[in-house]
């Protein structure tokens, strides 16, 4: 049997493994996708087949990342619950698809993942999976073996010569990649809990925000960002920049309780800097260059993408449906934004495109000769014809 884990170096995948590689009498193939997450990835080979891993493939997927998946959904100025940019959830799709793709490679039986059967990165990986290779085998050691945290995980390690450096638990996990950062678990599990201001990884604290407000102007092209102050960038170091340029004014960081896929609320804390710039950015740029009934259209798709998005179903084809749809409403969605950034807070202080909706000749207030306030009272009139109706028959309501 060959399995194609996917690999982090960390406590639990250095642990599955050796695990997997026992429980199934497996081959072992170890991948480790780099989304971002600026983590040491140099050693990272070595380690895995140190661990009993026979090869490992570590893969810059960063441009990919952005240019496929984090663009895409952000032409949908999708949010989850009305605060979640979806950091952790767009990654997933990603690297599940390489583990399939790298199963089909190697001839593999089954691919494996480190989520935890609580959580909806599960779910994400799978679907996936199944989406792509509808008869995978796939092992979740979470949902399988009898370790019930991660301190049984170090003693297992110790006990096979495993190298790892965890020794006890953190007062909070962190998953990192090019679109944010997420703090979950220890101290906020309790709601009630104040996450300390100093944490901070892909944000300053707000206590140590510049305190010169900056500006900072983005062209877009048919919804997707090519660059920054006048600078073309790829995807990935548009995401590089957008972020460096959000941390110094603190910018991007929410604390929320979510409801997962699976049933169970859950705290988290998330900073997405270069996301949050973006998304307020590209809804300023909508704002003139958007027809009305199609913003309000794409605008009801919202809620329904963020739930594909946050629930898995990437690869679905309602997903694929509605991309479609939101692409073409991007058509005309070209120019440039300005936005100042300042302790905490993105405001969009300007917009212009040679496709723009905006006629000041009939939006001024000084200038009458484009529209005609007469023909207002038409219009009123007839908007109001059915509340005439109701208000004269035996339904009045008032």
């Amino acid at each position: 049997m060959k399995v194609i884990v996917a690999y982090s170096g960390g406590l639990d995948t250095s642990v599955i493994v050796k695990w997997v590689k026992e429980k199934y009498n497996a081959e072992v193939i170890g991948f480790c996708a780099d989304v971002g997450q600026e983590e040491e990835l140099n050693g990272v080979e070595a380690k895995a087949i140190r661990t009993g891993a026979t090869k490992c493939y570590v893969e810059d997927l960063n441009e990919e990342f952005a240019r496929d998946f984090i663009f895409p959904m952000m032409q949908a100025n999708a949010i989850y619950e009305g605060n979640y940019l979806l950091g952790t959830s767009i990654a997933r799709p990603l690297i599940g698809k390489r583990l399939i793709e790298i199963a089909r490679a190697e001839g593999a039986d089954a691919i494996c993942h480190g989520a935890t059967g609580k959580g909806n990165d599960q779910i994400r990986f799978e679907l996936t999976a199944y989406a792509m290779e509808p008869n995978i085998k796939i092992i979740a050691p979470w949902r399988e073996w009898d370790f019930t945290g991660r301190m049984d995980l170090v003693e297992y390690a110790k006990k096979n010569g495993i190298p790892v450096t965890t020794t006890a638990a953190k007062p909070y996990s962190m998953d990192r990649n090019l679109l944010h950062i997420s703090f979950e678990g220890g101290i906020l599990e309790d709601p009630w809990n104040e996450f300390p201001e100093e944490i901070a990884v892909m944000t300053k604290p707000l206590s140590q925000a510049s305190d010169t407000p900056e500006d900072v102007i983005i062209y877009f092209e048919k919804g997707i960002p090519k660059k920054v102050n006048g600078e073309e960038l790829s995807p990935a170091n548009i995401m590089r920049k957008l972020n460096a340029l959000g941390k110094n004014h603190a910018v991007g960081r929410v604390d929320i309780v979510e409801n997962r896929f699976v049933g169970m609320k859950s705290r988290g804390v998330y900073e997405t800097p270069g996301g949050t710039i973006l998304n307020l950015a590209h809804r300023g740029l909508e704002e003139i260059t958007m027809d009305r009934e199609v913003m309000h259209l794409r605008d009801s798709f919202i809620p329904r993408y963020a739930d594909m998005v946050y629930n898995g179903f990437w690869y679905a084809p309602e997903r694929e449906m509605l991309q479609a749809a939101i692409t073409e409403s991007q058509k005309f969605v070209t120019g440039e934004v300005r936005v100042k950034l300042f302790k905490g807070a993105c405001h969009v202080t300007g917009r212009r495109s040679e496709y723009s909706l905006y006629d000041d000749h009939i939006a001024s207030f000084e200038d009458n000769r484009a529209y005609n306030h007469k023909d207002a009272e038409g219009f009123i009139r007839l908007n109001a014809l059915r509340l005439r109706v109701l208000a004269n028959s035996k339904q009045r309501r008032y």
